[in-house]
């Protein structure tokens, strides 16, 4: 038997396609590079836009025009919820597809695959991902309901993995991969159902796993407590100087709307500032939503200035998406596509004019930088970069001094590769 992979959406849904890599490796099964290669094809679906299902359906519909005896087995998010096209096109209904496994049930998936149960282990691991950099999720769902998120939805409530867990899988990742990314859906949430937090998980991981770097993933700026802003600041060999904040908006009264009650633009900006303060090297970013129904004019202006007032280094700048089952979906005031698409343009300029600036600060000074493919790095602020040595082995890690070479920087390294 071969199975074909295929990833959508975020580092959770990349994570559990990498545990069901493990489960196919621990059963003998042989991965396959293309559809018409294998007998059967696991699609991990996301479902934080349309375009994100709609990119999954017409990749199942690819694979089996391409090999029609092909089954194919969706799980992830668009698995999980009411889909708008459900009555219509059910996902179960698309060609060749054999079963729908909500969420990342890795067990269900070995069960849709035939694989014995021991041989199957949702738990399976391996000492090596696919990625340069590996992926640790550290917790499953939210607690929160957003009026335009689905994900909650798909992944219910928030459950933390406990503490000897996870520092047993990152020793073994570890031992293959210079980087550690702290994934889940919601991490800022991590350990409050088990009497623990997010500070103390990582401080947990720095103290008894040597050597490799860690980075979170998306973490609410009002939730870095002092105790994880201090790790932040403290070692950047240990953990990355990197926070992906979602913002969302800058106006107050249409996060309100969107179902964010725990910060407004003030507390954002107070949280963000307290972290980033006096840190000449530190990756910003969010994520940004325009369009979103009620959105004026003046809201669009407020987060404008707020993204313009602050050391932002990158945004991910998404106009809004109708998703079935959200609140969102009742709210008036809907906003024409064409103006959500022009504000999103407009703030994607502005980032682009902060990324600018920031990279051209770094010309000169050091980087701690992972070879992630041939003659590409990343740095510990998350900037892609050049290498000045081609042949340096991807998972390497290096001192390297940077230099922008034609408009983007180049890393050479200070010691011997």
């Amino acid at each position: 038997m071969k199975v074909y992979l295929r990833t959508y959406g975020c580092r959770a849904n990349q994570y559990d396609t990498e545990s069901v890599r493990a489960m196919l490796a621990a059963a003998g099964i042989e991965e396959a590079a293309q559809p018409h290669e294998a007998d059967f094809a696991v699609f991990n679906s996301c479902t934080v836009t349309s375009q994100a299902e709609a990119d999954l359906r017409s990749g199942v519909r690819s694979a089996h025009r391409t090999n029609p005896q092909l089954r194919s087995i969706i799980m992830g998010c668009a698995s999980g919820v009411p889909s708008r096209d459900e009555a219509v096109a059910p996902l179960a209904t698309l060609p060749g597809v054999s079963d729908v496994v909500p969420g990342g049930d890795v067990s269900a998936v070995a069960m849709a695959l035939g694989i014995e149960a021991a041989a199957s282990g949702s738990q399976s691991r391996s000492a090596m991902q696919t990625g340069a950099r590996a992926l640790l999720r550290i917790q499953e769902g939210c607690d929160e309901h957003c009026t335009f998120c689905a994900t909650t939805i798909a992944r219910g409530a928030s459950v933390s993995r406990t503490l000897h867990s996870l520092v047993a899988e990152a020793s073994i990742l570890a031992e293959r991969h210079p980087e550690i990314v702290l994934t889940g859906i919601h991490i800022g949430s991590y350990g409050r159902d088990i009497d623990s937090s997010l500070g103390d998980l990582v401080a947990l991981l720095i103290q008894q796993v040597p050597v490799v770097r860690f980075r979170l993933s998306s973490v609410e700026a009002t939730e870095v407590d002092e105790a994880l802003a201090q790790l932040l600041r403290n070692d950047p060999s240990r953990l990355a100087p990197h926070l992906h904040a979602p913002l969302q908006s800058g106006s107050d009264s249409l996060l309100k709307r969107m179902g964010r009650h725990w910060y407004d633009s003030k507390t954002y900006s107070s949280a963000v500032r307290r972290i980033t303060e006096s840190r000449e090297v530190f990756a910003l970013s969010a994520d940004v939503i325009t369009g979103f129904p009620g959105e004026t004019e003046s809201d669009h202006a407020a987060t404008m200035r707020l993204v313009e007032s602050l050391p932002f280094t990158s945004l991910h700048v998404f106009p809004f998406s109708p998703r079935p089952g959200t609140a969102a979906l009742r709210l008036p005031g809907a906003v024409p596509t064409s103006l959500a698409r022009t504000r999103a343009a407009e703030l994607r300029d502005l980032a682009a004019g902060k990324a600018a600036r920031y990279a051209e600060s770094r010309h000169g000074q050091r980087g701690d930088v992972v070879v992630t493919s041939r003659g590409e790095g990343l740095t510990e602020d998350y900037l892609s970069v050049s290498l000045s040595d081609g042949a340096i082995p991807r998972r390497s890690r290096l001192d390297c001094l940077l230099r922008d070479t034609g408009g983007r920087l180049t890393a050479f390294p200070l010691e011997p590769a």
